[in-house]
């Protein structure tokens, strides 16, 4: 047993859950946090080793000893998240916390200990969650920003596990707080986490009501409660309450941004509907809402026809006009009004040093394009003689550090098979693997 405050904790999960430590199908696998060597050494202990709870213990309280404070807690947030790879270990993240918590360098956070309960809740441990949950209310009684803090804390992680009990019973804490209260501050956040822990278990309606009690009260509203219901009616599929809240929102003085148009045609794409994201990329032009990265991803992941042809990299067009032969109309639209904006600028760096094309961020579709947009903007440029010729060209994939499988990069492998058809100049850089480059007058000779 363990001591949490002056309550008991048990240091293991049932031994029931215990025999579950196997590793889930290699389909269903998600990019993680980045883990250490030390630690996926210690997950893959874990998923071999007898489930022996004292021998799981010895385990957990080895790796704690011999690790660093980030090592470690990089570990539990892993184990936290609900889209580990490591997710048949996340029985085990209540145990490794309480090793954590009695290291020399440990020091108390609410926040993570919301992220434990949210994670018991999922797993319907609720007697550990509420011990957990007495304990925080214990410290942070007498601090009210603290307690809502932690309160607010514990309807997002809820609500990341899609965990409508959790989200209520905290939303009811919450509101027993916000009575209690006559700090504007506290009632306003308040009311922000739980319009946002609504709508993220998909009942927007029900978090309009409380934006509408918000604005009764003389709070004030924000972009932040609006953006959360047109996402949320969107992804549900109910475009026109996501519509007649963007108008709301723009009646109330704030006004569309990207972040917003982005989340839009997000929630459009997931439902293929292809010509109201033409309709609402024109509407972004008209006026003059600038096109992201996120734009990119949003529109691209929502085009049938490019992510079937990138399912086999051998195959893929090498060039736009090419490209845009193999899209349906609705497709080619959307992929014009993309390269006619400015994001491909925005995302290079030109300089008499170096021309550096930066893919951090960008899904593989989005990389597949700009590349395309890059090897024609340069040759342009080249042509026309008004950019200096860079002493090197870089271009920066990433090391697969966040892949499904850890230093695999599905960014560099489709950057690479790319420029290995065009039989570019581009190769690996002996001193960082996560980036290509070339020489800039071996560049121009190849293109021009």
């Amino acid at each position: 047993m363990a001591m949490i405050g002056c309550l008991q904790l048990s240091s293991l999960p049932p031994r029931s859950q215990l025999p579950h430590l196997q590793p889930p199908p290699p389909h269903m696998l998600q990019p993680s946090c980045a883990l250490s060597k030390q630690a996926r050494q210690f997950f893959t202990s874990l998923t071999t080793t007898s489930t022996d709870p004292s021998t799981i213990n010895r385990s957990i309280r080895k790796f704690v000893a011999s690790s660093s404070r980030s090592v470690a807690l990089d570990a539990l947030s892993n184990l936290l998240s609900p889209n580990s790879s490591y997710v048949h270990l996340s029985p085990l993240a209540l145990p490794l916390y309480l090793m954590i918590s009695e290291a020399s360098w440990f020091s108390w956070n609410s926040k993570l200990v919301a992220d434990i309960i949210a994670l018991l809740y999922n797993q319907e441990r609720y007697d550990e969650a509420e011990i957990l949950i007495s304990d925080t209310i214990l410290r942070l009684e007498s601090r009210e920003r603290e307690l809502c803090t932690f309160y607010c804390n514990l309807i997002s992680f809820h609500s990341k596990h899609k965990s409508k009990q959790g989200v209520f019973n905290s939303y009811a804490h919450l509101k027993e707080l916000f009575y209690r209260s006559s700090s504007v501050y506290l009632r306003k956040r308040a009311y922000e986490s739980m319009i946002s822990g609504l709508c993220d278990i998909d009942l927007p309606h029900e978090a309009e009501k409380l934006l509408n009690e918000m604005k009764d009260l003389g709070l004030k509203q924000s972009t932040f409660e609006f953006r959360s219901l047109v996402y949320s009616y969107g992804r549900l599929g109910l475009f026109e309450d996501m519509k007649r809240n963007v108008v709301l929102m723009e009646s109330e003085g704030f006004e569309l941004d990207t972040i917003c148009s982005n989340m839009v045609l997000s929630a459009l794409g997931a439902h293929s509907e292809l010509l109201e994201m033409a309709s609402w990329l024109q509407r972004m032009k008209d006026l003059s809402i600038p096109f992201s990265i996120r734009t990119y991803n949003s529109v691209l992941n929502s085009c049938p026809t490019i992510i079937s042809m990138l399912q086999d990299k051998k195959t893929v067009p090498l060039s736009i006009e090419e490209l845009m032969k193999n899209l349906s109309n609705n497709e080619a639209f959307l992929v014009q009004k993309l390269i006619d904006s400015s994001v491909l600028v925005e995302a290079m760096e030109w300089t008499p040093l170096v021309l550096k094309l930066d893919l951090h961020g960008m899904h593989l579709g989005c990389v597949y394009l700009i590349m395309l947009q890059w090897f024609d903007e340069m040759r342009s440029r080249f042509l026309a003689g008004a950019h200096v010729i860079p002493a090197e060209v870089t271009v920066v994939c990433g090391s697969g550090k966040h892949s499904h499988v850890r230093g695999e990069s599905p960014v560099k492998g489709l950057v690479k098979e790319m420029i290995v058809r065009m039989k570019s100049p581009l190769r690996i850089d002996r001193k960082n693997i996560g980036c290509l480059v070339a020489k800039g007058k071996v560049l121009k000779d190849w293109l021009c």
